[in-house]
């Protein structure tokens, strides 16, 4: 008898992809265009912001106010189209239950995600490089650890920790936190809004884990390079809003020209062609398949 090699899964493919690029490079897709270009350019593995969702979805800050329906909509519409391992932000949980994070690890997983990252800070949350964040006790993070380590239907899915703890109570409790977010089960740990570089290599002397770090721009973080960061450890380098940062101000500019000037010949030269955006998103063998079909029943 023949056996089929059972693929793998999505949380696999994010542990093989951690493994065999150092640090692995993962790129924010604020939607399922984007992934397929991410996906295009090499990456391994893609990224779905909590507050890309907030305000590329909904137009609104990144302040608690989505819901976990909200992340599964553009969960499912990035996995639909493209099988890179997707790392998903979940920030607190979505729900101060055990239960509220049991479903989401359990909804991540059906939704075809690779992983998430939970987070320490209040319900009423704050985007990580902001002021004023406040973070729950050490035991209530160990809490929410546990709680998805034990919703999880695959054991290959990730569940990362972050920890907010540096701005709010120094370094030594975030390692803290992160070590004993580990003790509970997380498998890799974000330590948020690092500072110095030099701090990373701490990270990972003390946990003995996978360290990701953040580098969005116009943050608290320096914009280090991946080889500044390979020299301290770093496994996973996070680059989450590059790509729709640079969308918005493209967008401006040709809502600018247009309004201003009416017409786009002005900024034609910067947009994406119809063959291109076709190329892309693979038109021409779905027509063709559309075609091939139809034809046959004639």
């Amino acid at each position: 008898m023949n056996h089929v090699s059972k693929p793998s899964t999505p949380g696999q493919r994010f542990r093989d992809a951690v493994a065999s690029e150092h640090p692995l490079q993962v790129v924010g897709a604020i939607n399922a265009n984007h992934a397929l270009l991410a996906q295009r350019a090499g990456f391994k593995a893609i990224y779905l912001s909590g507050g890309g969702v907030a305000a590329g979805s909904l137009g609104l800050p990144d302040l608690g106010i989505t819901g976990l329906d909200d992340v599964l909509t553009d969960v499912r519409r990035i996995t639909d189209v493209c099988d890179l391992p997707l790392l998903v932000d979940v920030d607190t949980g979505f729900g101060s239950s055990a239960f509220n994070v049991a479903r989401t690890v359990k909804s991540m997983i059906k939704f075809g995600a690779a992983a998430i990252h939970i987070e320490d800070q209040v319900g009423a949350k704050r985007c990580g490089h902001r002021p004023n964040k406040e973070i729950v006790t050490q035991q209530e993070m160990v809490d929410r650890i546990k709680a998805a380590v034990d919703a999880r239907t695959d054991d290959s899915f990730v569940i990362m920790a972050r920890t907010d703890a540096l701005a709010v109570e120094g370094l030594n409790s975030a390692l803290d936190r992160a070590a004993a977010c580990i003790e509970a089960g997380a498998d890799m740990i974000f330590p948020e809004a690092i500072t110095e570089l030099a701090m990373y290599k701490t990270f990972a002397e003390r946990i003995k884990a996978p360290i990701l770090a953040n580098i969005t721009e116009f943050g608290a973080t320096p914009l280090y390079t991946t080889e500044e960061l390979a020299g301290v450890d770093v496994s996973l380098v996070l680059y989450p809003l590059s790509a729709f940062r640079a969308m918005n101000k493209a967008a401006e500019n040709v809502y600018t020209a247009l309004r201003r000037d009416g017409t786009q010949k002005n900024v034609i030269d910067t947009m994406q062609t119809r063959m291109e955006l076709y190329e892309r998103i693979n038109y021409h063998a779905f027509e063709q398949h559309l075609d091939a079909l139809f034809a046959a029943k004639k």
